[in-house]
């Protein structure tokens, strides 16, 4: 098992890379969907630019694209983490106030929870050695 873990462990900073560059990547997805509204989702098609869910779209969008180049990763992250927890409470868990549901498999709100705590881990572990900021450090 030690042999199994050495030559797994080897690989962690490539794959650290890869999980930065997916997570913007479905972050911006979701920017790119609610702002151009490409592709055609009907739950996005009224998405005004100058609401809750437009101001969400477009921080998805730019910082999904810093994420995804690994720009300025730590804060960006951070900050993608915030508006993910925000998400959850606002738009999913308190999305009728008088009936809060607090279950994400009944509220609609993995994806929320999940962005959450993958861009607080960004946030804390950085970019990966196939980012901007490592090249910026060379």
């Amino acid at each position: 098992m030690d042999q199994f873990d050495k030559m797994l462990a080897k690989w962690q900073p490539t794959a650290l890379s890869l999980f930065r560059f997916i997570t913007g990547l479905l972050l911006f997805q979701y920017g790119v969907a609610k702002i151009f509204k490409f592709p055609a989702v009907p739950y996005f098609a009224k998405v005004e630019l100058m609401s809750l869910i437009g101001a969400a779209g477009t921080i998805e969008l730019v910082l999904g694209g810093l994420l995804m180049i690994g720009l300025c990763t730590r804060i960006v992250a951070f900050v993608l983490s915030g508006e993910m927890a925000f998400a959850y409470f606002l738009g999913h868990m308190f999305k009728d106030p008088a009936n809060p549901v607090f279950l994400p498999l009944l509220n609609g709100g993995t994806a929320a929870i999940l962005f959450c705590f993958a861009c607080l881990y960004l946030a804390t572990a950085g970019g990966g050695p196939y980012s901007v900021d490592e090249m910026r450090k060379k």
